[in-house]
């Protein structure tokens, strides 16, 4: 009966690079979504497992705080998504006095943990 939710703002990643990442989690139980990230050989693996690591530890505090049991094998990646954050914009000299413009594009990610019985009745619910 727990859902937790971790977000990273402005992490300089792509959005497109992120969420080939993302898409490897969904849906995957939590435990295996940090053993999936933690050998994945993309560059955002690593601030996308720190995430999920978060998000488990934020479902264990609201636990504690609500005096519920947490088994944390049963934490399920419920959503998990890529919004674009600020595009930092650059300029790079070129021939002829011109100026080409490089976008440093940032992304913000979040990622919702439940378990697996209240996930379970969100998608009743919504049938």
């Amino acid at each position: 009966m727990v859902e937790s939710i971790a977000r990273v703002r402005h992490i300089r990643i792509t959005p497109q690079k992120a969420r080939r990442v993302i898409d490897l989690i969904r849906g995957k139980n939590a435990q295996e979504a940090l053993a999936i990230l933690k050998f994945a050989p993309q560059a955002a693996s690593e601030p996308v497992f720190k995430l999920v690591a978060s998000a488990i530890a934020n479902a264990r505090v609201k636990a504690d705080q609500n005096n519920l049991r947490l088994n944390e094998d049963e934490l399920v990646v419920a959503r998990a998504f890529v919004d674009e954050g600020a595009t930092l914009k650059r300029f790079r000299p070129r021939a002829q006095g011109r100026a080409f413009r490089i976008n440093k594009r940032t992304s913000h990610i979040t990622v919702v943990l439940q378990t697996a019985d209240e996930l379970a009745t969100a998608k009743k619910g919504a049938k």
